[in-house]
C-alpha cells in the first residue's frame, strides 16, 4: 500500500519524470500536491500499470489534486545540458508553477537540485512508495505518451505510437533506414555501432 506523506507537512509535492531512456521525444515531468487522506483505487507506479489504467487514473488525479503541473523538456535542451540535468530541470519547472507553493518536495530517484530553498528528499523507487510520486509518474507518462502519439502522425515510419521513442529493435531499424528527425536526441547512442548519422 502506498504511503500518504513523507515529511508530515500538509503541502508536500511528489515529482517524477518519464522518457529518460528514450532516443526521441522530450523528457516529461510532473509534480502533484494531493489532499490529506487522498485515496484512489489502482494508483501505483505508472510502470506497473497498463496504458488503459493510466488513462483511467489521469483525469481522476487531475480532478482530486490540490494542484499539479506537467513540463516537457525538448531534445535540443537534453542534448545541450544532458539527460540527468534535463530531468531535474523538468521537475524543477513543474514545482515552481505549483499554487499553493509546496512546503516539502519528494523526488523519485536519487538526484535532485534544490528549488527556491524548499526542503526535499530523494526516494529510490518512490513511485512505488508514495501516493504523490505515483500520481506524478502517471501524469508524466500519460502526457508524454500523448505527445509521442501526436508526433507519430508526422513521422509514422518510427512507430512512436507503439514504442514511444524507446530504443526498441524496430525503432533502431527505422533510424538505420530513414536517418533521424528533429525529435531525436543527437547526444544519445541511437544505433549500437553508431559512428555518424545523417541529421534530417
Amino acid at each position: 500500500m502506498l504511503l500518504q506523506n513523507f515529511s508530515g507537512l500538509v503541502l508536500e509535492t511528489g515529482t517524477d519524470e518519464a522518457g529518460r531512456g528514450c532516443l526521441a521525444g522530450p523528457v516529461t515531468a510532473a509534480a502533484v500536491i494531493l489532499p490529506h487522506e487522498f485515496e484512489l483505487k489502482f494508483l501505483n507506479d505508472s510502470k506497473q500499470l497498463s496504458e488503459k489504467t493510466r488513462e483511467h487514473l489521469r483525469p481522476q488525479i487531475e480532478k482530486m489534486a490540490l494542484c499539479y503541473h506537467v513540463t516537457n523538456i525538448e531534445p535540443e535542451i537534453i542534448d545541450e545540458i544532458n539527460i540527468l540535468n534535463a530531468s531535474i530541470k523538468a521537475m524543477q519547472e513543474c514545482i515552481v508553477k505549483l499554487t499553493p507553493v509546496p512546503e516539502y518536495i519528494i523526488v523519485d530517484g536519487n538526484r535532485f537540485k534544490p528549488v527556491n530553498n524548499i526542503p526535499h528528499s530523494c526516494i529510490i523507487k518512490g513511485d512505488s512508495k508514495y501516493l504523490s510520486i505515483a500520481a506524478a509518474s502517471i501524469l508524466a507518462k500519460t502526457y508524454r505518451d500523448e505527445f509521442m502519439n501526436k508526433i507519430h502522425e508526422e513521422y509514422p515510419m518510427y512507430n512512436w505510437k507503439q514504442n514511444k521513442g524507446y530504443p526498441t529493435f524496430e525503432h533502431r531499424e527505422a533510424i538505420r533506414k530513414h536517418g533521424i528527425t528533429k525529435y531525436h536526441r543527437k547526444s544519445f547512442r541511437l544505433l549500437p555501432e553508431q559512428l555518424e548519422l545523417d541529421f534530417a
